[in-house]
């Protein structure tokens, strides 16, 4: 059987479902009602949806059919009038049948009399696989192996994967043997990371020529236009494209069984995502590019280091290292703005953020080996952030405002060296306003110049060709730099010379 294109809305009295069945008999449809069950059959189509409320047969039924589209479109009556039916987006969710909710181990056998199409995809394996590439035999390891390895992934409840993926596994996260690296090991060496990665001279160039952070600081991201008014339900006011649609129908459908602790730490590792993305499509404006999986993934310690938080100031702090570590923008203005982003986000609903999480899929899955990602996080999330109910992510919006992250919160000595850069520059400005010296000052100055004109006209004489090359050199080296490269490692236009004596 086939799971159709499908959508759903309503009015205060119906609940329309569009169904796109192209191919298809119209006299072989069959629709069945029956409380929160709807259920669509038209050869070789099948659809079972599990409703956020009940619906009704009474007659009142209406149903149309666009032969040209493929399209059969019916309007089912909802048993209370007026009510309004939450998470019509939300498709995974609405594809679980009614008996499916309890929580599954997340790694599972598939023996081939579970699914029908096992053996096909078998044969679609042996025909396109080369069977020229050296293969080592994969050792199943024991119950006490896997127990004995530090876990990671969505909710800390995968381990052993990395030990398949070696070659993979520089290009997708920093630390090097995250099976044997326990939590306290990963944050002592994600931190020593980040401050071998800062750089005073690409900090201090930011801060200082700064007319590209400004106008990134005032890009509006796509959610700042379309956040919801307190009149507007979430479904009304955002819509998935017909690919987010797609990709919502393919995912599994899923319980997570988490206890107290492993759910705070979901909730937080989402904040920590969410800001990197939020980062990532403000630094590009909104156009990602051949970077975006790679920014992404770098300024999230969840992502990068499989780090594990327990609170949201030590989220923001992480993030906030990582900003000034390691992207093209160093600024600490870029991280309050992906704070605010970040809660904007969070306060719209589980629709903006599933959006979001689709967006950050799609980056990874078309980035090779980043998708791996995308296996241990991100489809995850995207098929549990569709069940989380919206207070609570008011209340994760409220406390996440409420965090206070300043600069010396982030342990870089970042306000030393401001201070320091800031003197220097005051020093040269008052130097350049000095007022001239006496006349018998300059005339003694005017003597040991010429005396200095004549010494330096001997010297001339005497090295000939060689001073014009030295000049050249010395002209070649103070050259503007090409147009069109920003120049991130030197310090900016107060010079290098500065930094040299600000250390």
């Amino acid at each position: 059987m086939i799971t159709p294109a499908f959508d759903l809305s309503q009015d205060p009295e119906y609940l329309i479902l569009s169904v796109r069945v192209p191919y298809t008999r119209t006299s072989e449809f069959d629709l069945y009602i029956d409380g929160t069950d709807v259920k669509f059959y038209a050869k070789p189509y099948f659809l079972r949806l599990t409703l956020p409320g009940r619906v009704m047969e009474d007659g009142r039924e209406k149903a149309s059919f666009d032969i040209d589209k493929g399209l059969f479109t019916v309007q089912i009556p909802k048993e209370i009038t007026g009510e309004h039916f939450e998470g019509l987006q939300m498709l995974t969710n609405l594809l679980a049948p009614r008996g499916s909710r309890s929580a599954k181990p997340l790694l599972q056998d598939i023996s081939p009399d579970c699914s029908e199409n096992v053996g096909n995809d078998e044969a679609e394996d042996e025909a396109d696989f080369d069977w020229q590439v050296e293969q080592k035999v994969y050792v199943e390891r024991s119950e006490e192996e896997l127990n004995d390895l530090q876990k990671y992934g969505f909710g800390n409840q995968r381990s052993g994967v990395f030990g398949r993926l070696q070659e993979e596994l520089s290009d997708v996260i920093d630390l090097k043997n995250p099976d044997r690296t326990n939590i306290a090991e990963r944050r002592q060496a994600r931190i020593h990371a980040e401050a071998s990665a800062f750089s005073p001279d690409h900090y201090l160039a930011d801060l200082f020529e700064d007319t590209e952070i400004k106008r990134l600081l005032k890009f509006r991201s796509w959610w700042t236009k379309l956040c919801p008014s307190q009149e507007q339900e979430e479904e009304h006011v955002i819509l998935f494209s017909n690919e987010e649609k797609e990709q919502l129908r393919k995912f599994t459908n899923q319980s997570y069984l988490l206890d107290k602790t492993s759910r705070y730490q979901v909730w937080l590792s989402l904040v920590d995502i969410i800001l990197s993305y939020s980062y990532e499509v403000r630094s590009t404006e909104g156009e990602h590019n051949v970077e975006s999986p790679w920014t992404i993934r770098k300024l999230s310690g969840t992502l990068c280091w499989l780090e594990t938080y327990s609170s949201l100031q030590e989220v923001l702090v992480s993030f906030g290292r990582r900003v000034l570590c390691f992207p093209l923008y160093r600024h600490f203005d870029m991280v309050s703005a992906a704070i605010s982003d970040t809660a904007a986000v969070l306060r719209s609903g589980r629709a903006f953020i599933l959006k979001c999480l689709l967006d950050i899929h799609k980056v990874f899955r078309q980035n090779d080996p980043a998708y791996i990602l995308n296996d241990l996080y991100i489809t995850d999330y995207c098929i549990w952030i569709q069940r989380i109910k919206s207070k609570k992510l008011s209340s994760l919006a409220t406390a996440l405002q409420n965090v206070s992250l300043q600069k010396k919160d982030l342990d870089l000595d970042i306000e030393e060296l401001e201070e320091a850069a800031t003197m220097v520059v005051e020093e040269e400005n008052s130097a350049s306003k000095r007022p001239s010296e006496c006349p018998s000052c300059s005339l003694s100055s005017d003597s040991s110049s010429s005396e200095d004109n004549d010494e330096s006209e001997l010297e001339g004489q005497a090295h000939g060709a060689s001073s014009h090359t030295a000049v050249r050199g010395e002209q070649s080296r103070h050259s503007p730099p090409s147009p069109g490269r920003r120049q991130t490692a030197h310090p900016g236009a107060w010079g290098a010379k500065n930094l040299s004596r600000i250390s």
